[in-house]
């Protein structure tokens, strides 16, 4: 008898029912839709992508360039960014063996950043001066120089800041486009033509020259037909005014044209077009791919977080006791957090409150509004006290020792330095330590460029610990600046009762419950905490995916409520003394809010008749 092993190699049946099943699983995941969302923040690049469930299948980042050419001055390069986008989704499709014929729909992000092509060869034109001869083309939000700009542009009083808070930011894009304006030559500022950087993005990738509701509205002075009277969306008397009324010429072609007229606008995920030839050669997809009209990043946030299935009671999540619709967004505050914070809550009408951007119509869902509050530093500000204080090398290097990060280090520290003091609690050890953290300036809620920081108690302490209690200064000063906002917001009319929280800050259990607290209301902490921002563009993907015929797409909400995860839930502390110091620090910080204010305001009276 031959050995079996020696026989010609004959399937059993049950081997080949086994195979078979193999085959059919291989074959139903090569089936299985997946969609990209692309993130551009102020340092990276990222791509997620997700299958039709909504699950996150692959994820990369690239380091994108920064410039700083003088202080105050922050640069960037679309063709960089181009380059780490198609670095990171060739990545993340090679790392996590997508096929990419299975790509349906791609949806972009990034900062609010302007950016600057020729309407000529749809080039980048410089925004380096004085020579503007660099190959940066993109301002960043983060940019300060339109100082004069900015405050000329208020003095108008023009009725569209009313839409705006009250006031330009220095941080928008229109201070941005005067200052050019203003500092370019005649020739070559003649030929530009100006992009939010998300609507380049999906310019680059389509070659279309439609543009997004999010980014002309939330930060270009546009507001939409048929809102207080407005006509063309643009407002040409505010442009002439403040010395831009040559970009009225040809029905304002050169900001992205009159809606339905010379230019087409979009709500968030809308079909823009599809992937055009030379992009999809150079991302390594292939071409014909729906491209979702962009957002700014954190709109992006918005959209991957407040859909998230809560856990109201035990057990019990939102989406069980009532249908997770539209009116649940009213109430939920979503806190994107990174180098900054926004603040985004929707309503049905539109609600104006002061030094917190908007109500703006339209940018994520037709006929809702949106208002957007924030913090110019958060992520930055952490960064900076920490790395300024003299016992910072002292304290990377035991964090290095311990494998953790700086901020995991001190997160422990402090709590080993309440249990060793016996103190009640972390906030107990700055009692006495009164910081606060407007070192770039205020952008909610009291809109103040010339804001800064102050400090009070203190002392000549060296130490890892009083790093260490600096540090929770900061994350409290960050939490009750959370609680000013959602004060105000509340006050003129919003109805907040939760904040829905994301960014790399979450995984900060101490900061995570200090806004909690601080704000006497649960924070929810989203399943993909890192990615919450792509995986929020990836869903503007999978809404241009479901266009039909006509370029109808299904309603993103419902994408959201299909495709979004299950949260965790941060209730605020029960501990009425550690609630007790918090009202008392916050009445603190409202003082050191308005008296530096008043402050500066009694200097300049006195120094405003002085000879330079």
């Amino acid at each position: 008898m031959a050995s079996l092993g020696s026989l010609p190699y004959r399937r059993t049946s049950r081997q080949s029912s086994r195979q078979a099943s193999r085959d059919k699983r291989d074959e139903i995941q090569v089936h299985v839709d997946h969609y990209i969302g692309i993130d551009v923040g102020t340092g990276s690049a990222r791509a997620c992508i997700i299958d039709d469930k909504g699950d996150i299948v692959g994820l990369s980042s690239e380091n994108i360039g920064l410039w700083q050419p003088q202080q105050g001055y922050y640069e960037q390069s679309t063709n960089d960014i181009w380059r780490c986008i198609c670095v990171a989704v060739q990545r993340a499709i090679s790392q996590h063996n997508i096929d990419p014929e299975t790509v349906r729909g791609i949806g972009f992000d990034a900062t609010c950043s302007l950016s600057v092509f020729s309407n000529v060869t749809d080039e980048p034109i410089s925004v380096t001066s004085p020579n503007f001869d660099s190959d940066r083309n993109v301002i960043l939000w983060l940019d300060h120089r339109p100082v004069e700009e900015t405050e000329k542009i208020n003095a108008t009083n023009h009725n569209l800041l009313r839409y705006v808070g009250g006031k330009m930011s220095i941080e928008m894009e229109i201070p941005k486009v005067l200052w050019l304006k203003n500092n370019m030559p005649k020739e070559l500022f003649d030929q530009c033509k100006f992009y939010d950087l998300a609507d380049a993005l999906t310019h680059i990738a389509t070659g279309t020259e439609k543009r997004s509701f999010c980014s002309v509205v939330c930060k270009q002075g546009y507001v939409p037909v048929g809102v207080d009277g407005s006509v063309k969306g643009w407002q040409g008397d505010f442009l002439t005014e403040i010395g831009l009324g040559d970009l009225v010429e040809d029905n304002f072609k050169r900001m992205g044209g009159v809606d339905g007229v010379s230019g087409d606008y979009l709500s968030a995920g809308e079909l823009v077009g599809t992937l055009c030839d030379k992009a999809a050669s150079e991302l390594g997809l292939p071409s014909g791919i729906a491209i979702g009209s962009g957002v700014i990043d954190a709109y992006a946030g918005w959209i991957g977080t407040v859909g998230a299935k809560v856990e109201l009671e035990p057990g019990q999540l939102s989406s069980e006791v009532s249908k997770n619709d539209k009116t649940q967004a009213f109430s939920r505050l979503a806190a994107v957090a990174g180098t900054s914070t926004c603040h985004l809550a929707m309503s049905q009408d539109p609600v104006f409150v002061p030094g917190v951007w908007g109500p703006y119509r339209d940018t994520i869902q037709p006929g809702y509004w949106m208002a957007e509050g924030g913090q110019s530093a958060t992520g930055e500000l952490l960064k900076h006290v920490i790395e300024t204080h003299p016992a910072f090398n002292q304290a990377a290097s035991i964090a290095e020792s311990y494998n953790a990060n700086i901020y995991e280090y001190l997160n422990e520290h402090l709590k080993e330095m309440t249990h060793e003091q016996e103190a009640p609690n972390v906030s107990y050890l700055g009692r006495h330590l009164f910081f606060y953290g407007d070192l770039w300036g205020n952008r909610s809620p009291i809109a103040d460029a010339a804001m800064a920081g102050s400090v009070v108690g203190l002392t000549s302490d060296k130490s890892v610990d009083g790093l260490a209690v600096f540090y929770y200064a900061t994350l409290e000063f960050i939490a009750l600046q959370t609680r000013q906002i959602v004060e105000t917001m509340n006050k003129a009319g919003h109805a907040i009762t939760s904040i829905f929280m994301s960014g790399s800050q979450c995984q900060n259990d101490i900061l995570v419950r200090l806004i909690a607290s601080a704000c006497d209301m649960p924070v929810l902490i989203p399943r993909y905490i890192h990615a919450a921002v792509c995986h929020g563009a990836a869903m503007l993907g999978a809404k241009a995916a479901s266009a039909d015929p006509e370029g109808k797409t299904e309603d993103l909400w419902e994408i959201m409520d299909r495709m979004s995860k299950p949260g965790r839930k941060v209730l605020p502390t029960t501990d009425v003394r550690e609630k007790a110091l918090l009202d008392v620090k916050y009445k603190v910080f409202l003082e050191q809010c308005y008296k530096q204010q008043e402050y500066r305001a009694l200097v300049d009276r006195t120094v405003s008749s002085w000879k330079p």
